[in-house]
């Protein structure tokens, strides 16, 4: 069974690499957006925010680190919250700019995916007739040939040049029931160490559906392959976000929301922030008679160096 958790540690991913500003005029893009976003979402519950970068410019993802240094100090000085960074960036970078900017920042977190896979975004493309910005379109096009490259030379390089040499611990991304597998590899190596977090994902086009038999599948499958010695958490893409959470929630597990993972509220409804999203869980979780993790909190659970070890 997975490491028994007396709170429920909710991580909010604040912009993401997926949706583009056409889809949701609320996806914060500009350092200032993205700070404020963050600091707010923190404000009402979240104990870690997940961040990437974007080009304030036209809302591209970007691995620039010059970008993040823009928002990570400003979150940072009005925030307690664990910042987790992307090492997973946006379509066709290398794992070398993916990494740029954890490695200058040396964050307490960096999300990690657990394997290779067909990322699709396409269907997307069909939704939107207009688009604010010319470069949305075929980035979304583009991925019905796409794969998301992290190979197990890949993983290594940043368990090793992020994880080993900067003491930044992950959370797990496992798209797909293989990718348990392949953290257990690495955990056999020793290259992962105990408590380790466990993001299992729902709901990408690529990777394990959104049915709640799966919900339960997942978990089983880590506990068999890793006992107590994982932190669980649960996400799911778009309408499925709330109601996969909530039931990872009730199975004892952890949860992530965030625009990244969903741009609604409810039902045909745009989220207006992060905030909102991180408020609502926090409502169900306390309706269920649940407690929400401090940061704190989510840093003993994990083991975590502490926000004085960071490099911004």
């Amino acid at each position: 069974m997975a490491k028994k958790m007396d709170k429920v540690i909710i991580t909010c991913a604040v912009t993401g690499g997926i949706h583009t500003p056409t889809m949701s005029e609320h996806l914060p893009v500009t350092p200032d957006e993205i700070a404020l976003q963050s600091i707010e979402a923190a404000e009402a519950g979240a104990s870690i925010i997940h961040l990437h970068a974007r080009n304030p410019e036209d809302g591209r993802p970007t691995p620039d680190p010059e970008v993040f240094m823009q928002f990570l100090p400003r979150i940072k000085q009005v925030s307690d919250a664990v910042i987790n960074i992307t090492t997973g960036g946006g379509l066709g970078m290398t794992v070398q700019e993916r990494l740029a900017a954890p490695l200058r920042a040396e964050p307490e977190m960096c999300s990690l995916n657990m394997g290779s896979m067909n990322f699709a975004l396409h269907p997307l493309a069909n939704r939107y007739k207009e688009w604010k910005y010319d470069w949305e379109k075929p980035y979304l096009e583009s991925t019905d040939d796409f794969i998301f490259r992290n190979t197990f030379r890949d993983i290594k390089y940043i368990l090793q040049h992020l994880g080993e040499e900067c003491g930044t611990r992950f959370e797990h991304e496992c798209y797909d029931i293989g990718h348990l597998y392949n953290l257990a590899h690495f955990v056999d190596a020793g290259l992962v160490k105990p408590p380790f977090l466990v993001q299992s994902i729902f709901g990408i086009l690529g990777g394990i559906g959104a049915d709640m038999e799966n919900v339960m599948f997942m978990k089983q499958t880590a506990d068999r392959l890793f006992g107590d010695d994982y932190v669980w958490s649960v996400l799911a893409a778009g309408r499925f976000q709330m109601p996969f959470i909530t039931q990872a929630a009730m199975m004892g597990g952890n949860v992530r929301v965030g625009l990244e993972d969903s741009l609604y509220i409810g039902r045909g409804k745009l989220a207006e922030s992060n905030a909102q999203q991180v408020a609502k869980i926090r409502r169900i979780l306390e309706e269920l008679g649940l407690e929400v993790a401090s940061p704190d909190d989510a840093r003993a659970a994990l083991d975590l160096k502490g926000g004085d070890m960071v490099k911004f």
